[in-house]
């Protein structure tokens, strides 16, 4: 046996074992000086997706942005953030909307590219919102999915002077050589484009 280590104290091992009895609701939380990742827009929630589903950035100095692009899921809002967050998936967008009450979820920040237009181009020049639902079922497009993209999209526009038209704020359908029709033909775009420019 090796003793060229001081044994601990008697004082220390009771020391120890108090802390390990005090109950964990007294302890101080590990994470509490732990700050999670600031959102770029402020009602967002910080939902990250993985590393290994985006590409790291430092837009719009890299690349200038010049798209919003609207989808669709096809998924519900939590089976979205399972897929962003699976490494294997290789997917993700900046922005998840929720249908029944709104919630967005940042799951990319906007410096970088998320992988969302299916064409890398479009990638590198937009910012992705997915929005909880199907496009064959309008009744997931609820007032309140609406109204906070809508907010969402207004806020993408104003800080990279995007206007507020159909030119910049596209489908995913309107994306060149996509496979895609999201958000497809039930997704109101007059109403969503007047709630934009009056949000």
């Amino acid at each position: 046996m090796d003793r060229s280590r001081p044994l601990p104290s008697r004082r220390r091992i009771l020391k120890g074992a108090a802390l390990a009895a005090v109950p964990y609701a007294l302890l101080p939380d590990t994470q509490a000086g732990a700050q999670t990742q600031a959102v770029d827009y402020p009602s967002a929630e910080w939902q990250p997706a993985s590393t290994s589903n985006y590409t790291a950035s430092n837009r719009p100095s890299t690349y200038p942005l010049a798209y919003v692009i609207i989808h669709v899921t096809q998924e519900t809002y939590s089976s979205t953030l399972s897929i962003f967050q699976n490494p294997q998936k290789k997917v993700s967008a900046h922005y998840l909307v929720r249908s029944a009450d709104g919630h967005v979820a940042q799951c990319v920040r906007e410096a970088d590219v998320a992988w969302h237009a299916g064409n890398w181009d479009y990638n590198t020049r937009s910012i992705g919102i997915e929005h909880e639902g199907w496009v064959d079922q309008p009744a997931w497009f609820t007032d309140a999915l609406y109204e906070q993209s809508a907010r969402l999209t207004a806020a993408v526009c104003t800080k990279y002077g995007l206007p507020k038209d159909r030119a910049h704020i596209i489908g995913h359908y309107e994306v060149p050589g996509t496979d895609h029709t999201d958000p497809g033909p039930n997704w109101d775009w007059t109403r969503y484009i007047r709630m934009v420019n009056f949000a």
